[in-house]
């Protein structure tokens, strides 16, 4: 699950927040998701040029074990195609907020 809000500042590029809770697994499965998404992101952080904070609450059907780098590009990859499709429209909203 991705919850979107793009940021006024001029600073270009997205903030990560990532939340993990208990019921994912024990603090070894916690972090290993952690890290993957976090390496998602910086794989990819040239392709990201809004401003825009983004929280990744990851379900609690995840098996962390399974989790790698594909299968984060296979579940991430069209929610993020859509964010920046629909990144300007966003921020023309915010402003006039």
């Amino acid at each position: 699950m991705l919850f979107v809000r793009p940021r006024q500042d001029d600073a270009p590029g997205l903030r990560i927040g990532l939340t993990v809770g208990k019921k994912v697994g024990n603090a070894v499965a916690r972090n290993r998701v952690k890290r993957v998404l976090r390496e998602y992101f910086r794989l990819r952080q040239e392709q990201f040029s809004c401003p825009a904070d983004i929280v990744v609450v990851p379900k609690r059907t995840l098996d962390p074990k399974q989790l790698d780098l594909a299968l984060a590009v296979g579940d991430l990859s069209p929610a993020m195609r859509r964010i920046l499709r629909d990144a300007p429209r966003t921020q023309a909203l915010a402003e006039r907020s």
